[in-house]
């Protein structure tokens, strides 16, 4: 049996600030979330996630990307992936407390797949 865990492969939309956070960890982290912000929520589909930073990120911060990353399987199944607004498109809800935990769980570098300007 090979050491290489198996992963699943998630997107999250960001904005410019929390991008330069996670260039910042070496593109191994996402960072802290803020005293309002209890959940971390990275989703299933890249096409979901580019929903979300086309229609929120752009609108609230100039500009919106798509981050794709490797999280090993045995970590997720702790977590059940929920609805947000329609079938097709799901989120895990990762408590903020248990993000270190989360990051710990990445495989490989988090990576930019697309940008909206």
């Amino acid at each position: 049996m090979s050491g290489t865990p198996r992963t699943v492969t998630l997107w999250r939309p960001v904005g410019p600030q929390e991008l330069t956070l996670i260039e910042e960890s070496g593109s191994r982290a996402f960072p802290p979330r803020l005293p309002d912000q209890p959940i971390f929520y990275p989703v299933l589909t890249q096409e979901y996630a580019a929903k979300i930073a086309r229609d929120w990120n752009v609108p609230a911060s100039g500009a919106g990307y798509v981050t794709r990353f490797e999280v090993r399987e045995d970590f997720l199944r702790a977590y059940s992936p929920q609805p947000a607004g329609g079938r097709d498109h799901l989120e895990y809800w990762i408590p903020a407390g248990e993000l270190p935990a989360f990051n710990d769980a990445i495989v490989g570098e988090i990576v930019v797949v697309q940008s909206f300007p």
